[in-house]
């Protein structure tokens, strides 16, 4: 819920006002208070439920290298003492998106009106995810915004390398498989018909063809006839597939799917490990309390069975285990990982061991994208020609085999 209020500062009475999310007026006010508030006047906004659902474009994300140098020339700014708001106002006129500029000018008039930075970011999960909130909530609480910041940076920098590495390895079997299925669909449609119509003319309606023929001129002869049933049976079946993949059990069981297929299953668990140890070394760092850092971390790995481990992981810890020991224990966690924690929780340097490890595991996954895109390209050429082959034998052999016959008699 969004609620308006009106309040003064704490620390000189100067009157504010603006708008704040919170589940109930009790906890905006906790939350006013909190901000060195003191409360006036606090209604329910009944207008919309989002400030964010305002803004024209909801959904859409802003470009990695414009977040970059967003977050980059904030922390410049901030640590030579402008003031966030000012800073927001300079970027948001510098900011090539129009979506992203109107996004930084409500974040800005919320600073103006007293809210913390991080939680005005946090009224537009699609440009500022968890992770990046919770950091820069952990950044202004310890003092250091500034350093904070430039640590985004880098890791939104490594996020994007690793999603680029994966697209670019996965843009060519896509577009190979695309183009297949639609030259099979063309060839039952079009071209089989005719084949049909050859075979029946050169052996009749009773000649005997090879099984492999006879299964392709079936599939054509039911595409054709029930076209109006197959497409839109194809497309609800794709729609419902990730319409059940967004839910969050089906989120889940495709996310352990992914853990146990060969060779995908590799690059998801190094993925996750890298951006677990990034992540939660960062917060580490920021001063971020290790079930909190978990709790953070857990919503950036990007596999709901890894975050599920992680966030079992913390309740451990509550309990009063170290999390090296907690993650010794762990199906996707290789040993060196939690040999590395050990040493870090034993030397107080758990941040700069986390990072070493993210470097390592960074540069695994580059290897193992590049080396599965050298295998790809020449197997998707196997795949396609032998496709190609079947159906040319299956269509010449029977008509070459029922022109000789004709000949023959």
């Amino acid at each position: 819920m969004q609620f308006n209020y009106k309040a003064l500062r704490n620390k000189d009475s100067t009157n504010v006002s603006g708008t704040i999310d919170a589940a109930d007026r009790a906890t905006a006010i906790s939350a006013l208070n909190h901000q060195g508030l003191r409360p006036l006047l606090v209604t329910e906004d009944n207008s919309l439920k989002n400030k964010s659902i305002t803004i024209p474009g909801l959904g859409k994300r802003v470009k990695t290298s414009e977040m970059v140098i967003f977050t980059r020339q904030l922390s410049t700014m901030i640590s030579a003492g402008v003031p966030i708001a000012r800073g927001l106002q300079t970027l948001k006129e510098s900011a090539t998106s129009p979506y992203f500029q109107r996004v930084l000018t409500d974040v800005s008039k919320d600073v103006e009106a007293g809210t913390q930075l991080g939680d005005a970011f946090s009224k537009f999960p699609g440009v500022f995810d968890e992770v990046y909130v919770n950091m820069v909530r952990a950044g202004e609480e310890g003092g250091i915004l500034d350093e904070i910041l430039k640590r985004l940076a880098v890791q939104v920098e490594q996020n994007s390398s690793i999603k680029k590495r994966v697209k670019s390895a996965m843009t060519y079997p896509i577009v190979i498989l695309s183009v297949t299925v639609i030259a099979f669909f063309g060839i039952m449609f079009f071209l089989m018909p005719k084949i049909a119509k050859i075979l029946t003319d050169l052996g009749g309606p009773d000649a005997k063809l090879p099984i492999y023929t006879q299964i392709l001129l079936d599939i054509s002869d039911f595409s054709r006839h029930y076209a109006y049933i197959v497409i839109p049976a194809m497309v609800a079946i794709v729609w419902f597939v990730k319409w059940y993949v967004a839910t969050p059990k089906g989120k889940y069981q495709f996310h352990a799917l992914m853990l146990r297929t060969p060779i995908v299953r590799t690059i998801i668990t190094k993925v996750a490990i890298a951006r677990f140890s990034r992540t939660f070394a960062s917060l580490m760092s920021a001063g971020v309390g290790v079930l909190d850092s978990l709790s953070v971390t857990g919503g950036a790995i990007g596999n709901k069975v890894i975050e599920k481990e992680l966030y079992d992981a913390a309740d451990e810890v509550k309990n009063g285990k170290q999390l090296s020991e907690v993650i010794a224990g762990s199906k996707h966690f290789p040993k060196i990982v939690s040999q590395m924690l050990a040493v870090g929780e034993e030397t107080g340097t758990t941040d700069t061991v986390l990072i070493k490890v993210a470097d390592f595991y960074e540069e695994e996954v580059a290897v193992a994208i590049d080396g599965i895109a050298s295998v790809i390209e020449p197997v998707m050429i196997v795949v396609l020609g032998a496709g190609v082959g079947l159906i040319a034998a299956s269509v010449m052999g029977p008509i070459a085999s029922l022109s000789n016959n004709v000949g023959g008699n």
